[in-house]
């Protein structure tokens, strides 16, 4: 049973529902009660003027909880404490400003201020939603749209890709998906051939110069700065940008979609196609919701209610066997080295773990190997790092919740030269960058730069303060 006091409209709004719930008593003034209001189901006890609590003829049943709502009903001088002393182990919910133990105090400005913020958010994803239709809408049927996303792009950079190629084709458009780097990491290589994910990699300048020549939309997923770790021009201004990362500058397109309460593009995509009730597909489903659980480590990492919901409605469009076969392919042999190198060569330095690799034959064995190590007994931060084509590659993680991770790698090199989330984060450094003077030969080179980011890197970390 639920008992409720109050005569206001919010506690028959909380009366009708606990009723279509469990039996509900609710005490109130019959002048004050809005007796227009339809209470089925609910027992009403309207007094024509406050009384004491021991007089109201209330049933002998402990109630399941009591919602006391306005002080209008009783006199007593603490009517709180009689309750309580009626009831005492019943919980009590209030709007009245109280406190005591058993009490949970529900601040009405804190509910209407959250409530508010999440209709208008609401509004702004319809309203993002329906500008992006809108724009899409304006293009000449048939035109080509450029969907790029970052270098060696992850399953949140993939399945975003693939749902915006799906809706402009839906749109009478014709899309491409494209990309910088490689899809090595194995879970990503058979994400892209179990769900046909039709990627194209860009390698020389004048590819990447005649796909944007080419096409009349370019739209970029899972980043917002052209030319960081991305194969667009520095000037290049895309025509639609959506990503989830915090942006620190200004971000230039015609319609910018930049959601940092998104803890994955996938979600903020999700989100988007929701908001146009477009009728997705199940490859595409099953890739979104994918990348959510990638970029979330499972929702072990940061995630808000809105990746929740996009999952929630993903749902029931996920392939679950195609998904397993993603989520547990097999395992080269040559991540195995990587691997075996990086545990060798682990330095441990109080509680960060750094494990340089002398060979990375796949540079996405790096997250692997990050994501193994940061379980081990005393270790809340650890950087794996390794040699590929003259740059250092470096993927990081922590458990601590007083640094950001991407912020302090991203404040020493700038540019877009390295960043990411709270908990990971990674980056590309060119051996100019490290060394003052850059080896003619190539292993000697790429030894030097190695022994200096190594020593970057410890002092980096071990100077780290709270953020």
């Amino acid at each position: 049973m639920f008992l409720v006091f109050g005569s206001n409209f919010l506690a028959v709004r909380l009366s009708k529902w606990c009723a279509k719930r469990h039996k509900c008593v609710l005490v109130g003034l019959a002048s004050s009660l809005p007796i227009e209001e339809s209470l089925d189901d609910c027992e009403i006890i309207a007094l024509p003027s406050p009384v004491e609590l021991s007089s109201i003829p209330l049933i002998d049943h402990i109630p399941t909880a009591i919602l006391y709502l306005d002080d209008d009903a009783l006199i007593d001088e603490n009517s709180l404490d009689k309750i309580k002393m009626k009831w005492p182990e019943t919980p009590i919910l209030t709007t009245v400003p109280l406190e005591g133990d058993g009490i949970d105090l529900v601040s009405i400005d804190d509910i209407s201020f959250a409530a508010m913020k999440d209709r208008i958010r609401s509004w702004e994803r319809r309203a993002s939603a329906s500008v992006v239709e809108n724009y899409l809408n304006s293009i000449p049927k048939g035109s080509k749209v450029a969907i790029f996303c970052h270098d060696n792009p992850d399953p949140d950079a993939l399945a975003s890709g693939l749902a915006m190629l799906e809706l402009v084709e839906k749109m009478g458009l014709e899309g491409s998906i494209l990309h910088g780097g490689l899809i090595e990491h194995q879970q990503n290589r058979a994400m892209v051939q179990l769900l046909n994910i039709p990627t194209r990699r860009l390698i020389l300048d004048w590819e990447v110069s005649d796909a944007i020549k080419e096409s009349e939309i370019i739209i970029t997923v899972d980043f917002h700065r052209p030319g960081a770790n991305n194969i667009l021009p520095v000037d290049c201004i895309p025509n639609i940008v959506i990503d989830h990362h915090t942006v620190e500058d200004t971000v230039a397109a015609d319609i910018v979609l930049v959601r940092s309460e998104f803890s994955s593009t996938s979600s903020l995509v999700t989100s988007l196609l929701m908001s146009l009730n477009h009728q997705i597909s199940t490859k595409t489903a099953t890739a979104l919701a994918f990348g959510i659980k990638t970029d979330t480590l499972g929702f072990t990492r940061d995630f808000n209610a809105v990746d929740l919901r996009a999952l929630s409605w993903l749902n029931a469009f996920v392939d679950r066997e195609i998904a397993r076969s993603i989520e547990i392919p097999p395992r080269s042999q040559e991540t195995l080295e990587s691997f075996s190198n990086a545990l060798n060569n682990r330095i441990k330095i109080g509680n960060n773990l750094f494990a340089p690799l002398i060979e990375m034959p796949n540079r996405d064995s790096l997250a692997q190997i990050a994501d193994f190590l940061l379980p081990t007994e005393g270790i809340d931060t650890v950087v794996v790092f390794g040699v590929r084509r003259g740059r250092i590659i470096i993927s990081a993680r922590t458990k601590r919740r007083d640094v950001h991770i991407g912020k302090v790698l991203s404040s020493r090199w700038k540019d877009g030269l390295a960043g990411g989330h709270r908990e990971l984060a990674g980056g590309q450094i060119p051996f100019e960058v490290i060394l003052d003077e850059v080896p003619m030969d190539l292993e000697q080179a790429s030894i030097e730069a190695l022994e200096q980011i190594t020593d970057d890197l410890k002092l980096l970390f071990t100077e780290t303060k709270e953020d």
